[in-house]
């Protein structure tokens, strides 16, 4: 069995789909025995792709690895949105989308590139007067949230066929793309949500180099646990 370096290790992880950050992290922990385990930068249970683990002496670098950028791959629904800009919830509103064209999609895509203010959404972890945004939502209850700065550095089309419009973004720490997906649909006047999402790369690190559970669980010697129960879900 490989031993854990008391130094730490980053370690890429491709986060399966249904799987949370802190299961991930928690799996990480159990498999490479370390006593400090952290991750730079959330993704949602619905989004796959890397997620960056830190162990022991290496969680001090979190901070440095969370201000990097990001690169995403996913799909937007034109036509029809969800409370969550996502696939959380259920569709609460549809629209014509006779109108659309790829023109259009790719000059508000391009209309977005560059430093923009973009409005969290209410389903997501953003503290508002010492609670989550989402526990307010998830009672029913709304709330103002403030517009910050992001940069958008590259955002294209690479695939087009409506109602699905799959995508390549670039952007800076803090972008939320369920709420890009809510943007770009109210730009397009048709409503839009997110309905995949794979993150590609944060700084220099790349999915590409990326375990899998199983992987991890044989590069540290611990075959045929792959599986964390959702109750221990965040």
């Amino acid at each position: 069995m490989q031993q854990q370096r008391p130094e730490g290790e980053v370690i890429l992880m491709n986060k399966p789909l249904q799987w949370t950050s802190f299961q991930v992290v928690k799996k990480t922990k159990w498999v490479t025995k370390a006593k400090r385990v952290g991750h730079a930068g959330t993704l949602d249970p619905l989004a796959t792709g890397l997620l960056v683990i830190c162990t022991e002496k290496k969680t001090k670098t979190i901070n440095e690895i969370q201000s990097a950028e990001k690169e995403y791959t996913g799909t937007f629904y034109i036509g029809a949105t969800t409370p969550s800009f996502d696939l959380e919830t259920e569709r609460d509103q549809e629209f014509d989308i006779s109108h659309i064209t790829e023109e259009k999609v790719s000059a508000v895509f391009q209309a977005h590139i560059g430093e923009i203010m973009q409005v969290p959404p209410m389903h997501s972890a953003v503290k508002l007067n010492g609670q989550r945004a989402y526990q307010i939502a998830r009672r029913g209850e709304t709330a103002e949230l403030r517009a910050k700065p992001l940069v958008i550095r590259e955002f294209e089309i690479t695939r087009y066929a409506l109602p699905e419009v799959d995508f390549r973004v670039v952007c800076s720490k803090g972008t939320y793309i369920r709420a890009l997906a809510r943007d770009i649909g109210e730009a397009l006047g048709a409503g839009a949500h997110l309905i995949a999402l794979c993150r590609t790369r944060i700084g220099n690190y790349l999915l590409e180099n990326a375990l899998t559970i199983a992987q991890l669980e044989e590069k540290y010697g611990k075959p045929g646990i792959n599986t964390i129960q959702q109750s221990d879900n965040q």
